[in-house]
């Protein structure tokens, strides 16, 4: 399994960004996409996933803000992201789990400006 993940940038705060994520199998083959971001000197941490029937999740420090969503046709995971503020810069990975297994994108950047 691969996860093409997009998207990422440099963006002022306040600015917005939409990442993507394309699996090489169905979106629907999962139990859950998401995304994680990796902050400089920090733990890699959950940001918003998706379960295959639809359920979102989403870290408080991004609820109202990130939006994760997905289109069938395109096969595609996005994670809208809003208002972004300096302390949203990080690298941002793509993850999908398929129960015992879990597969990760390679990571795109995201640096917010303030």
């Amino acid at each position: 399994v691969q996860l093409q993940a997009s998207g990422g940038g440099l963006v002022q705060a306040g600015g917005s960004l939409r990442l993507s994520c394309a699996p090489s199998g169905s979106i629907f083959s999962f139990n859950s996409m998401g995304w994680y971001r990796q902050a400089p000197d920090k733990q890699r941490e959950s940001v918003a996933t998706i379960t295959r029937s639809g359920t979102e999740n989403y870290a408080d420090s991004v609820k109202g803000r990130f939006t994760i969503s997905r289109d069938s046709a395109k096969n595609t995971v996005y994670l809208q992201m809003n208002s972004l503020k300096p302390e949203d810069t990080a690298v941002y990975y793509c993850h999908a789990e398929m129960y015992p297994r879990s597969y990760w994108g390679q990571g795109t950047e995201v640096t917010v400006s303030s």
